[in-house]
């Protein structure tokens, strides 16, 4: 009798164009396994767990290969023979949590949807279990935590909702796509260790689909490394990571470890003051996010704002932003008071503080291709009309490092990480002062990733751009950031340069974050929790 759940032979998916995007992948899952699906952005992880659930991404389609879950060859499955297993037999965690709750209906009533869709729980039982998960989950006020809506919640928080509900029918298998992606540090040890714990506890197989090496290291029994969706490598986790046998795996795990072991802190030329924060105070209706902000921010400059989920980091970033007007303090741009509303902000100052936003799924209009969302900043900032505007759009893709095939593609059409370079180009397109840079590589994997943050610095070398970044990689923070500024629970806890931060914290809290970094080790969870 086999122990295998699913098993994928020579799987093939391609575009409605007829570009393949998978070339013949194969695997096999055991129960009780977790197998993690690694490769750069674009590489066909999603792809693949999409199809492992009988999908066909965006605009694509099996077009050969089988799917077996358990008797059931899902890529051969009639429609409503597909829809008996997703959600009951096999789930699926996305990427952007955002995109997948419904924003016009509560918590509640979408994570016990399954269960009762499928026969498998009374509302009463479909309830508890959700209470128990968000428990687990570190979710606050889990009696009460399902009244809410998806805006109500920070990322951080509705991305581990989003485990919740993917785990409702307690399935056999969980495709897991980039599920700690936006979460800080701390709680995403937290998450690790549920979903092991879960895994182990309930005998459930995971496909893990991530572009962090030093996450995957903690769950994962196997990895499948992909390129161009083909298979580069697989085996165990021990021995992809210390004896990688192809040059592509060796890189990415290169890279990942030079990455940890970076010394801390940048030294950018910096000029005058830019931007300054005073007595900031900001609430969502009644409820407090934001308490009694002071901050500097020099032309140059680049400064990171660090600190758990809910901390207010990103309401930070909506308020200098213009999108949610602060209840009491100052905010100054180049010396003058700057509207609390962008809608109070003229063109010319709307034009020089741009914000890339966390979730490229939900700030990308699903309708407009690339080129009509790039294209659009540079017609109203610098009047950029027909050949030239086309041409200058195609100049942002070259300059983040998408082709210029992409440029008529719908974001369906893209993968996570190409749509956050698209973020970043609609940025640029405005020839901004200050961008603000919220999760910015998050969604990418750490070659792409590190390809943007060589841009960044270089466009911050060129043309003195300022960012304040936003951000729970706090790798990230050590190669980028001149100052890094600690905050919980709405207040700054921490200010300093970031060489001094990383090498001499003054906080408990700043030590608590630092000593959360995964490491490329497959112990390290252990140890933290050991130690925590």
């Amino acid at each position: 009798m086999t122990n295998t759940v699913l098993k994928i032979r020579d799987l093939r998916v391609a575009t409605a164009e007829g570009t393949e995007l998978l070339h013949g992948v194969s695997l096999d899952l055991e129960k009780g396994e977790i197998l993690g699906l690694i490769g750069e952005s674009g590489a066909g992880k999603s792809t693949i767990g999409l199809a492992a659930m009988g999908y066909g991404r965006g605009g694509c389609r099996i077009t050969g290969g089988e799917v077996w879950l358990a008797d059931r060859n899902l890529a051969a499955s009639t429609r409503a023979e597909r829809e008996q297993v997703r959600g009951a037999r096999i789930a699926y965690v996305a990427q952007s949590a955002a995109a997948a709750f419904n924003p016009a209906r509560r918590l509640d009533r979408q994570i016990i949807e399954a269960p009762l869709y499928h026969g498998l729980m009374t509302e009463a039982q479909a309830r508890a279990w959700m209470v128990e998960l968000f428990t687990a989950l570190g979710l606050p006020d889990p009696q009460t935590f399902g009244s809410r809506y998806p805006h109500q919640v920070s990322g951080g928080q509705l991305q581990r909702a989003m485990v919740a509900l993917a785990m409702a029918c307690k399935p056999d298998i969980l495709v897991l796509d980039e599920p700690t992606t936006a979460l800080d540090v701390t709680t995403q040890i937290e998450v690790l260790r549920l979903l092991r714990d879960t895994i182990r506890k309930y005998g459930t197989s995971a496909l893990y689909i991530t572009h962090d090496l030093a996450v995957i290291a903690q769950v994962a029994d196997r990895l499948l490394v992909l390129r161009h969706g083909k298979q580069v490598e697989t085996g165990p986790t021990q021995q992809i990571l210390t004896a990688p046998q192809q040059d592509y795996t060796r890189r990415l795990v290169s890279e990942r470890r030079e990455s940890l072991s970076a010394p801390a802190g940048a030294d950018h030329k910096t000029g005058t003051e830019l931007l300054r924060l005073q007595g900031i105070s900001a609430a969502y209706g009644k409820t407090p996010v934001l308490s009694d902000i002071d901050l500097s921010v020099k032309r140059g400059e680049t400064v990171a704002i660090v600190g758990e989920s809910g901390s207010g980091k990103s309401t930070l970033a909506r308020v200098v932003a213009g999108l949610l007007p602060p209840i009491a303090g100052v905010c100054a741009f180049q010396g003058s008071d700057l509207p609390g509303s962008y809608r109070k902000r003229g063109a010319d100052l709307l034009r020089r503080i741009q914000l890339i936003y966390q979730l490229p799924d939900v700030a990308l209009n699903p309708r407009q291709t690339v080129a009509e969302t790039i294209g659009r900043p540079l017609a109203r900032f610098q009047g950029l009309k027909g050949r030239a505007n086309r041409a200058e759009m195609l100049r942002l893709l070259d300059q983040i490092g998408l082709p210029a095939q992409m440029a008529d593609r719908l974001p369906g059409a893209l993968s996570g990480g190409q749509k956050q370079r698209v973020c970043i180009a609609r940025a640029l397109a405005a020839a901004p002062e200050l961008i603000i840079c919220d999760e910015v590589t998050s969604a990418l994997d750490p070659l792409v990733a590190e390809d943007i943050l060589r841009l960044l610095r270089k466009l911050q070398d060129e043309l003195g751009m300022t960012y304040l970044f936003i951000t729970h990689d706090l790798s990230v923070v050590k190669r980028l950031a001149d100052r890094t500024v600690v905050m919980q629970q709405g207040r700054i806890v921490e200010m300093a340069d970031t060489a001094t931060l990383f090498d001499a914290p003054g906080q408990a809290y700043t030590r608590k974050l630092l000593a959360s970094v995964p490491q490329l080790d497959p112990g390290w969870l252990d140890q933290a929790l050991a130690g925590a």
